[in-house]
Order: C-alpha cells, then structure tokens, then sequence
C-alpha cells in the first residue's frame, strides 16, 4: 500500500558546533517515543552519535538519518555536524532534504558555521524553521540571536514564541518556559528534561505586554503574505488561529520567512512545539518542485577526460534536453546517491527516492555514467546502521540500497527505460594535506585499499601516493578532519602508520597577461613535424550566475583563430589537459583564463603531434611570462573570548598574518572576526586555549585565496 506523502517530512537538523543539534535531535526522539530515555551527549550515548570518535570527542563527525513518528506525520530526520572539517556531510544532506531546523544557541548566536550552513540551505533552496536553543544558559539573549539571524543572515524571522524568563535558575527571572504568541498562552514543563508533559495556561499579567508586541510584530509580517489576514485586521475583527497557521505554512513553503521557536533542549522545554512546527510548517515531498534533470549526453569520452572548455561550454554541457520528475509513485523511478558507507556484506548507499518506486533485485542505470546496477535489498536506515529491511520505496522516502558496486556521490539512479541525470552535489576543495606512510611493507597495500575506500565515502578526501619516497598524500578540510582519518586508520583497520607535518594546499595563478607562440619544428623517425600555436594567458576571476559552473582554469578560443576542426579539437584537447595539471610551482592552477589566438598551419607538414608539442610549449611559456602568482587558502576566523584575555589573543592573531576586520562585544564576552593564512593557523587550538586560559572559544571557516607573501613564494622559487 501507498504511504501518504502528505505525511512525510524529510528534515535536517543543521547548525553551528555546539549550538544543541545532537541534544535537540535526541530530545526530539525521546518526546516522540522513540527512544525511552534521551541521550546525552557528555555521556556518548547518544543514537546518532554512534561512532567511537563522536562519543569520545562529543561532536558530530558523520551525518546519520532516523526516522521516527510525531502524531500523524513520519519523520526522516537528518542530524547532521557543525565543524567546518565535516561540512560536506551538511552539503550532502540538503542536498536532498526538502526542510530544515536551524539551531542557534541563545548565547553565541549567529555564529561562522551558522551563516555557511543557512548559505547551503539558500543554494538548495530548502524551507527552513529557526529554534533558539539554550535559553536557561548564563548570558541568553533572544532578542539579539533574533537580529542578528535577521541582519548577519539577510533572513525573515517570524517569531512564533517568546521566552518566559532567561538565563539559568538562579537568575532573578529564570528561562522556565515558552510563550505560544499564536495562541496566546505559556507553555511550561515540570517534569524537566525527564518528562513529556507539559502545561498550557493562560498568559500571566507580566508576561502579557511584551507578548502583544511580539504578536503584533507576526501579524505586520504576515498580512504581506494574505489578504484576508490583513482584512480582518483593519476591520479589527478576531483572526483566527487556523489562519494564522495557514499563512504561516504557505510562506513558510514558499520560503518567505521561517518561522522561529525557542527552548532548551537539554532541559526538555519546547521540543515537542518544534516537532509541531516541523509537521505544521515544513513541506511534504508533494509541496516540493519537481525534481529537475536533463538526459544523459553520450559524448564518447570518458568521465576522467576533458575538463570543460570555453565559458560558453560550461553552461551548454549540464543540459541535454530539460527533464523533470514529479514526486509520484507512479512516475518512472529516480533517486540520488548522497552517502556511502561501508559494510561486511557490501557498501550502503543511501539514497533520496525522488519519483516512482524501486524494489530489491531489481535493476537501475546509473545514468550520468552509462552503466547498470543491482539493487538486491533494501533497508530502512537508523542512526548510521541498518535498522529494518523493507520490501519496497517510492517517492518521498530516503532509505539504504545494497548491492551496488560502482556508483558515488552524487551519482543518478533511475529506471533503465527512462533515463534522467540529476545536478550532482558540490563539494569544497581540500585546503591541507599531511604524508603518511605505512610502518611496514605488509601494511603498504592495505593502506591504499582503506583509503580508496574512504575516498569513496567522504567526498572532500584526497589522497596520492608518492613513489619515490614511498610517502602517500592524504588531504582533507581541516586538521581535525585529517586527525578523524589518522585516528580510523590506526583503530579501526589497525594499520601502523607514521604521520609527518601537515601541509598548506597552495593554488597558482598569474600576475599579468601573456600573449606567446609556440612552436614545433622537429624531425621524428623520419617525418617532418611542424605547427605554432599562439596563446593569451591572463588572470580570470568568473563572476555571476555561471561562476561555480566554470572550471578553475578556462580555456576560449578567439573567433578569428584560423585552424581547421581537427588540429584546434587537437589543440583544446592538449589545453585542457595542460589547465588540469600543475603550474610552474607544481600546484593546481585557478583564477586563470587561456585563449587560443591562433596558430600556423603548413600545407603538408603540420600534424597532431606538432600541435600538441606546440600547444605545451606555448602554454608553458605564458605561464613563465604573465608572472607566478602563488595563492595560499584563507581561513574566516571568529573568536570569542573573555575581555581579559581579548589583548594577548589579538596580539598572538597578528603574529600568524591575521587582519582583525571587527570586535563586537556579546554578553560577557568580547567577539573578533578575522581572517588569516591557514599555513599560520596549525596549532592554533592549543595556542588560543593557553592564552585565555581555556576560556576562548574559535571556529574557522575556508574564505578563499589570496595571493601569498613574496618570502613564502620564493621558498618554492628555491632562492
């Protein structure tokens, strides 16, 4: 039988580290019935953080997904990290979320974290609810976290609730409970962080005025959004609350505002208004546009060859003919790859099912690479493991696929008779990488196999193996997400392995612009090969809507260029491949745009290798003349700390390269966004903790490249 889509949310739980995810999630689990008593996450028992590093570190590392009931609605809930190290496991699930709940904790605010996890929600354009958690913390300030998510965000929160009271219990007027501004009443929670129950009464007379602005500040908000709401009101007529609620959903689906409760997860107060917010305000798979796609083009060339060419190409090659998928059972099936992980039996793929239905042993095309899978079973996921092995999915659901063998991250699966490619999932680039090298031959080929598996489940790992000194490179977001990699290395495929100093990912571009000719002119095994080639080389910083389609380095060719088909595919080709490789420096090139100008062509002896030689040569030389430019990754810093130690923390900043661009004070304690060399930020952890004396609290996140110091560029030079 047919579940109802209607009753389907598919959720995330999104937000900066340590604003409450893991803890509201439990809560979350515990208040639905799911589980019998919440977890605690200073206690490693929480569900979703089942893995041994989350539990000794206390943060979430990997995203897990479970699904519970809340009155008539199912809930597939994603919870997910709130390091930077780990954000493509954020990246991955709202990818294929159709909703989300932002925690803010009611202390920090809006955080670094904060603003890069509500830009991926805007990208995947998911509807969202903001829940201001940790009111009855020393230093909560709703009000502030609510404009700041207005101003620092560009958001439009509706505040549904207000708080009774803040900070903790022995405050004058303690956080105790929630002030429903739909309804009118106070909700409170006696039994605590141990009880489901809660009361509803009527508003005390303290609580009543600032409720009535706060109301009246919802209704000016959403009388933009309904005629009949802003009717009632200018004829001062009672608006019902059903209204109310319907107004709200709509613009809410339609992500105009979002919607924002409060509470304190920890303490139990306010869990189960969001649960209601999520089913009343969130849309089901129904209310989600259909899926769009395109067909699959078969260019004859493999997915390892050609980069993208000219900036004309970038957008013409994400579309064959436009397709779309309805969330319908009865529609071909389609569904996206957006999460591997590894079991005995064979690896698990979780998979969004987008439209139709799909059963165990039965057959798909992974239709973005041309070739066909089995499905042989299905399972429902709980947490990071199998929980439940199902006969069937259909739209709407997300559940586990086992028996695929050659599909990743990002990959379309689809009915073999009705072929559709989805937009694939974007991943950052690795910003730093360390050598590690097995202790003992024995341990060298298991070493590649483990990483070739990782890579396979975490999109943002590299690796490379270095021959000559028998070193393999691994890179990653962050030195916590290498440390999460060495750590699972070492404990859970035991292998030995020595670890050397970590290292910057460095990028170059040029200086100027460069136009240059190339030239072959050479006698090989008795055959006279001869071509030119002329380049332009400049710097290229894409702007606009076709920005993130383009490669890092494009390659044009000049309407005038005056070669024939056969030797300009021939040139492109070699162009391509040389953009694709290293500088003058060994590092990847980026911000860069080569264009052919044109080139010689002799009547009889010009040939494809002359043009390739040619092609190199020029390439080669531009570079050299338009000037070496060495980029180094730059980290968005903030930190938080106690006035006290602001002085010696700023000072230690400046030492590492850093540009203080504000200071802000925040409750007690004093914030400094900043940016710096990430090349200068390794260690910074302890060196912050020592200064403030554990006190000082940071996050960083990638903000770009920039170009690095003449002193840094000319280690490389060797002067």
């Amino acid at each position: 039988m047919s579940t109802d889509l209607t009753k389907i949310r598919n959720i995330g739980v999104i937000a900066h580290i340590d604003a409450g995810k893991t803890t509201t999630t439990e809560r979350m689990l515990y208040v639905s019935g799911a589980r019998h008593r919440a977890g605690e996450v200073d206690r490693g028992t929480t569900t979703t953080d089942d893995d041994a590093e989350e539990q000794e570190r206390g943060i979430t590392i990997y995203s897990a997904c479970v699904q519970f009931p809340w009155k008539d609605v199912s809930i597939n809930l994603i919870d997910t990290p709130g390091h930077v190290d780990f954000t493509a496991e954020v990246e991955r699930s709202l990818r294929v979320l159709d909703g989300a709940v932002v925690v803010f904790s009611a202390r920090e605010g809006v955080e670094a974290q904060s603003e890069t996890v509500w830009r991926q929600a805007n990208k995947y354009k998911v509807p969202r609810i903001a829940f201001i958690n940790k009111l009855d913390r020393e230093g909560a300030d709703f009000e502030a976290v609510f404009e700041e998510i207005e101003k620092r965000l560009g958001a439009q929160p509706l505040a549904l609730q207000i708080p009774a009271g803040l900070g903790p219990a022995h405050v004058a007027n303690p956080f105790r409970g929630v002030v429903d501004l739909i309804a009118m009443k106070l909700i409170t929670f006696p039994e605590g962080k141990e009880g489901r129950e809660f009361i509803t009464a009527e508003l005390p007379e303290d609580l009543l005025p600032e409720a009535q602005l706060w109301r009246e500040k919802m209704l000016e908000s959403l009388y933009d959004y309904s005629n009949e709401l802003m009717e009632l009101a200018l004829s001062e007529e009672p608006i019902p609350e059903q209204l109310i609620r319907s107004v709200v959903r709509d613009a809410t689906v339609h992500q105009q505002v979002q919607p924002l409760l409060c509470g304190s997860a920890l303490h139990g107060i306010g869990v189960q208004q969001l649960l209601d917010a999520v089913a009343a305000y969130l849309p089901h798979p129904l209310e989600m546009p259909p899926v769009e796609g395109h067909e699959p083009v078969k260019s004859g060339k493999s997915d390892h060859g050609r980069r993208k060419g000219a900036v004309e190409a970038a957008a013409a090659d994400q579309t064959g003919k436009k397709l779309v998928r309805k969330p319908d059972p009865n529609e071909p099936f389609c569904g996206l790859v957006f999460k591997i992980l590894p079991f005995k039996t064979g690896d698990l793929y979780w998979v969004r099912v987008y439209s139709g239905e799909i059963k165990p042993n039965s057959r798909v095309l992974n239709a973005g690479k041309d070739f066909k899978e089995n499905v042989s079973q299905l399972w429902r996921i709980h947490a990071t493991k199998k929980d439940e092995q199902l006969q069937g999915a259909q739209a709407g659901d997300i559940v586990a696929l086992l028996g695929l063998r050659e599909s990743v991250t990002g990959d379309t699966l689809c009915d073999t008779r009705a072929p559709i490619v989805l937009e694939s999932i974007e991943f950052p680039e690795t910003v730093i990488s360390v050598a590690v090298e097995a202790e003992s031959s024995g341990d060298k080929k298991k070493l590649g196999e483990t990483l070739d598996m990782l890579k396979k489940q975490d999109p943002t790992f590299r690796y490379e193996e270095n021959e000559e000194t028998g070193q393999t490179l691994i890179s990653g977001m962050g030195e916590l997400h290498l440390e999460v990699i060495q750590h699972r290395l070492e404990r859970d495929f035991g292998l030995k392995i020595k670890v050397h100093k970590p290292r910057v990912s460095y990028r170059e571009t040029v200086g100027g612009r460069a136009e240059v000719t190339g030239e072959c002119n050479r006698l090989i095994n008795g055959a006279q090969h001869t071509g030119a080639v002329k380049l332009r080389v400049e710097p290229f910083t894409p702007t606009g809507p076709l920005a993130a389609k383009l490669p890092p380095v494009v390659v044009s060719v000049d309407p005038g260029h005056g070669l024939p088909d056969d030797l300009l595919n021939v040139v492109i080709e070699e162009l391509e491949t040389a953009a694709a490789g290293s500088g003058t420096l060994g590092f990847p090139l980026m911000r860069l745009k080569i264009t052919l100008v044109g080139g010689d062509v002799h009547e009889t002896d010009s040939t494809d290798i002359a043009f390739r030689t040619a092609a190199n040569l020029a390439f080669d030389k531009a570079l050299r003349e338009a000037g070496q430019v060495l980029l180094e990754p730059i980290m968005k810093l903030e930190l938080s700390t106690p006035e006290e130690h602001l002085g010696a923390l700023v000072g230690d900043l400046q030492q590492r390269r850093a540009i203080i661009h504000q200071t802000e004070q925040r409750a007690t304690d004093t914030l400094v966004q900043a940016e710096a060399p990430l090349a200068n930020m390794f260690g910074y952890s302890n060196a912050s903790r020592s200064l403030s004396q554990g006190l000082a609290s940071f996050s960083m996140t990638p903000s770009g490249y920039a170009p690095a110091p003449d002193e840094v560029l000319r280690v490389f030079l060797g002067d």
